[in-house]
């Protein structure tokens, strides 16, 4: 019989790939603790309508659709943020401003499958809604940056680059153009990168027609610094927000960090300002994680004006790098005190010492079966155990059981009655 697969798209976590997962997901929720954010969770399914409602209708080719035994359409939830404006908008006025939420989520897009993206993935969601100001955004790259710093990366390995959906619309402006042309600029800027040049200049050329006009946009788009950008169209207010934007980053001691691009955009139509994604340096990986502002989400789905900002960083991609760069780390062992037996009247009180042991929260596992003592002490070895109690012989007939430190085979024999302290002080001292 062929064995049955999973999903495609889909991983199977073994417990060496959980270890990871679970790793990854501590290590979130201590970033977003020190940043004094507060957990929140939706259901793992929505109405279709709220996703279209954000993205339009083509959004649907992107989502596992079933219709309910009511007859009404839902999907598998492919992100957060709908979800949070949807809650955030019940509530009204009655949530205490600014909310600071994240979410560790896991879900579910139809995407063609590629390094760094699969159909099933979890994702940490970061968001301050309820304030326009920019500190909350630098509050927000900051945590980001020290999310990957927790995990042992540096600025060697990654760089946040930031522009601004605002920048983009006051340059368009200043140039005449027309709004219609707005949407696919952005979405033309946005794939910049990821097609040939020649391919990038024929699109521009299919959207601004005015050869002069064009050429003041091409050099916008390529454009190094906002200093340049500056002497292109003149200071804009959202020049003064970038400014300060990167003046409080700078404060944060995390400017090393970050940088201007103006190529980002950002994909979804959402974004209203401040947008930033976050790479790999010198790598040719997918975006680790990106985010930025959306002011007019909350009140979209019915609820008050509310300024918003907030990222996403996925965990494909940033397991990736974190095995790129070996900052995986080894699994923690299944337990830290294996018991055996020399002989069945000593297996009979494993069960004793294991209560013992586990009464006062020390990890521990013994052999269903008594075996050989060689087969057992493989058996601890694969359970990754610190510390091999040896009950039975000659030591138990004087009242000791023999321990066996696993790092070096060093054995001590210790009275039954200072067991638990003993094991106590070797585990501390690790």
């Amino acid at each position: 019989m062929e064995i049955p697969s999973g999903p495609k798209g889909t991983r199977d976590f073994y417990p060496d790939l959980m270890a990871f997962q679970e790793y990854l997901f501590a290590s979130w929720r201590r970033s977003c603790s020190r940043y004094a954010f507060e957990a929140w969770e939706a259901p793992m399914f929505e109405q279709v309508d709220i996703y279209t409602q954000k993205s339009g209708a083509e959004i649907e080719k992107q989502l596992y659709t079933f219709k309910d035994k009511g007859g009404r359409m839902m999907a598998l939830r492919p992100e957060m943020t709908p979800s949070l404006a949807r809650m955030v908008a019940a509530k009204g006025t009655s949530l205490k401003r600014p909310v600071r939420w994240y979410s560790i989520a896991r879900l579910f897009r139809y995407e063609k499958m590629q390094r760094g993206r699969l159909r099933e993935f979890f994702q940490l969601n970061m968001d301050i809604l309820g304030t326009g100001e920019v500190s909350a955004d630098a509050e927000l790259i900051a945590a980001v940056i020290d999310m990957m710093r927790d995990l042992g990366l540096t600025d060697n390995d990654f760089q946040v680059r930031i522009s601004s959906r605002t920048l983009l619309e006051e340059c368009f402006c200043a140039f005449g153009l027309s709004k219609e042309c707005f949407a696919p600029l952005y979405a033309l800027l946005d794939r910049k990168n990821k097609i040939a040049y020649e391919e990038y200049l024929a699109e521009l050329a299919e959207i601004i027609t005015d050869g002069q006009l064009r050429q003041r946009i091409n050099d916008l788009f390529n454009a190094q610094s906002l200093a340049e950008i500056a002497a292109l169209t003149g200071a804009t207010p959202e020049h003064a927000v970038l400014a300060r934007l990167f003046s409080l980053l700078e404060n944060y001691g995390m400017s090393d960090y970050a940088c201007f691009d103006i190529n980002i955009v950002r994909g979804l139509a959402y974004y209203t300002g401040i947008v930033f994604e976050v790479f790999a340096v010198n790598k040719g990986m997918r975006a680790i994680a990106g985010g930025g502002r959306y002011d007019n989400l909350v009140e979209l789905y019915g609820g008050p004006p509310t300024p918003a900002v907030g990222f996403a960083a996925g965990d494909v991609v940033l397991r990736d790098l974190l095995q790129e760069r070996g900052l995986i780390p080894p699994s923690s062992p299944r337990c830290s005190v294996f018991i055996t037996a020399l002989d069945d009247e000593s297996f009979n009180g494993v069960v004793t010492v294991t209560r013992l042991l586990r009464s006062a929260g020390i990890s521990c596992a013994f052999p269903f079966k008594r075996v050989a003592i060689g087969r057992q002490l493989k058996q601890a070895d694969a359970a990754g155990a610190v510390i091999t109690l040896i009950t039975g012989g000659d030591e138990s007939l004087q009242g000791l059981i023999k321990m066996k430190r696993m790092s070096d085979g060093k054995e001590v024999t210790v009275p039954r009655e200072k067991l638990l302290e003993r094991i106590v002080s070797m585990i501390d001292r690790r």
